[in-house]
């Protein structure tokens, strides 16, 4: 079977790099709002199990996922490293505010458009569309995230 490269509009750009799972991921500092500690979170009923719930941050009611559980990955304990990133998601209809669970969050990297490979079409049965590219660093690889097609407004069905 042939392998094809997507293509993304990856450029030089500032990542919030943050962990799942021993594993590092990457999301443009754009489209971070901020970071805050674990807090109270309200569930939700008849929503998708990746789905949380809401918190109240500031008067705003935000949704929030659970990344690991989005990625069908192992439900983990919360401790003192896990926190919510609020981000802001274009849906094309609305812009609107979710946070996501991480494991823990790492640093801003500047990461060059030199250090980021495209991501191969691995078979077509593999949805990688969220994936802009992987960032080769220090040895390792981060997975920068395309954040607006890793939550779909749609698929959390509170708004």
């Amino acid at each position: 079977m042939e392998q094809t490269i997507k293509k993304a509009s990856i450029k030089t750009e500032k990542y919030l790099t943050f962990s799942l799972a021993q594993e590092q991921y990457g999301i443009g500092i754009l489209k971070i709002k901020e970071i805050i500690g674990m807090m109270p979170i309200t569930t939700v009923p008849k929503t998708p199990v990746f789905v949380r719930g809401v918190i109240n941050l500031r008067g705003k009611v935000i949704p929030v996922i659970d990344l690991r559980l989005k990625f069908d990955m192992e439900k983990n304990d919360y401790d003192e490293r896990t926190c919510i990133i609020v981000v802001e998601i274009d849906s094309g209809e609305m812009t609107v505010l979710i946070g996501i669970l991480v494991d823990s969050v790492s640093e801003v990297l500047n990461i060059q458009e030199r250090d980021i490979e495209q991501t191969l079409g691995f078979d077509t049965a593999l949805d990688t569309d969220y994936i802009l590219g992987m960032a080769k660093m220090d040895g390792g690889v981060k997975i920068l995230l395309d954040i607006d097609k890793v939550l779909n407004i749609k698929e959390i069905n509170i708004f």
